[in-house]
């Protein structure tokens, strides 16, 4: 049998790698486990009435754009968190947004563009921007996101021809693991660069609303402020870490009335809608906010906790927003293994979130730990780390 050659490349997934890495024993009796970002906090307590009132929804078929109550509530959100003005038509709801992030591309990166296209993507990224561009046939380019660049991509530093093939550029902000913030003048700066070599951004702000007391900037809010093309950019949002909802697997998209248009083209055969039950609890889940700011005072006590731990540790950068610490080390895998027999702790390679370009892996010399624990097992978590690694 042949199979396709476009995906014989991929290394082996982060999980499975990770798996192989510490499956040696320890000496610990406690396993603390920090690798994933599975928030842990509670969900709405009023979830649970929602979804049984309307388990009936279960034998219908989804409405695959999203219900009116769906799309009004999101449109509510985006209003209130961007003071964005947004019509049905330009959103899409998401059977979590990892879907929306590839289907996108799907839908949206021509087959050439001056030649082969090229997909940007920042360097660490979560895994399926680049399996998106391998997908439409397109040059998947890692873009360092490095101490020296802020943690976040610079891509004006890429050469004009490049950009001139360019036909998606995904950035993450708040930046999963690095926890950077892209502000004002950058994305200003990014769609002045996009709107002058034609390409889409596809702005991942799935951790928007977990930061310390400045909300982020978004990417269509900013956008929509410059007078730009309003299909220049695609958002994409979760109530996985905003709600702590990620078995929900509910997100959405907007953007232009064309982008989403042609995204909803696809979805329409191809896509995968959100069960309807989902999203009666989901419109219910966006309308609120109280959950949201309960939860972000959780996160600034870890942000506290982390501070005070690592006060002083070269090369520690607090997070701005998110809830990962990307701490430096000397080699990730090794402190990972370390760590892992001497304490019971599990954390995160930075380099299996990255990949090697010009000879170098920029997630080498770092470990992503996940703040996602009680904060007690937080605290215990954290000063063994650091007593292992750094004492």
């Amino acid at each position: 049998m042949v199979f396709p050659a476009r995906f014989s490349d991929l290394p082996v997934a982060m999980w499975p790698r990770l798996r192989a890495l510490l499956d040696v024993p320890t000496q610990a009796t406690d396993v603390i486990n920090m690798t994933i970002g599975e928030p842990r906090h509670p969900f709405p307590d009023f979830v649970g009435d929602i979804l049984a009132d309307n388990l009936q929804g279960f034998g219908n078929y989804p409405n695959n754009n999203g219900t009116d109550d769906l799309l009004d509530a999101i449109a509510g959100f985006l209003n209130r968190r961007y003071g964005l003005d947004i019509a049905h038509e330009q959103i899409l709801t998401l059977n979590g947004t990892r879907e929306g992030l590839y289907n996108a591309a799907m839908a949206l990166s021509p087959e050439m563009k001056n030649g082969q296209p090229v997909i940007l993507t920042p360097n660490p990224f979560y895994p399926v921007y680049a399996v998106a561009a391998l997908s439409v046939g397109a040059e998947p380019m890692f873009v360092p996101a490095t101490e020296a660049t802020g943690h976040l991509p610079d891509f004006h530093a890429l050469a004009p021809d490049v950009l001139d093939r360019t036909t998606v550029a995904y950035i993450c902000s708040p930046a999963n693991p690095q926890g950077a913030v892209a502000d004002v003048d950058y994305w200003r700066a990014l769609i002045t660069l996009a709107e002058k070599h034609d390409f889409i951004i596809f702005a991942d702000e799935c951790y928007s609303e977990i930061y310390r007391n400045t909300p982020p900037p978004g990417a269509l809010q900013i956008a929509t402020e410059m007078g730009a093309n309003p299909d220049r950019v695609v958002i994409f949002h979760s109530l996985s870490k905003r709600s702590n909802l990620p078995g929900l697997r509910s997100g959405f998209c907007a953007g232009g009335v064309k982008s989403i248009a042609q995204i909803r083209q696809l979805r329409a055969f191809a896509g995968a809608p959100l069960p309807g039950p989902m999203q009666a609890v989901s419109a219910k889940v966006w309308a609120d906010e109280a959950h949201v700011v309960e939860n972000r005072a959780l996160y600034m006590r870890k942000y506290e906790i982390a501070d005070q731990i690592f006060d002083g540790l070269p090369g520690y950068h607090s997070p701005q927003a998110g809830f990962f610490l990307w701490l430096p080390v000397e080699d990730g895998e090794a402190a990972a293994l370390k760590l892992w027999q001497e304490t019971g702790v599990r954390v995160l390679p930075g380099a299996y979130l990255a990949r090697e370009a010009a000879g170098e892996n920029p997630g080498a010399g770092y470990i992503r730990v996940a703040m996602v624990a009680h904060e007690d097992e937080l605290q215990r978590g954290l000063t063994l780390i650091h007593d292992c690694l750094y004492g």
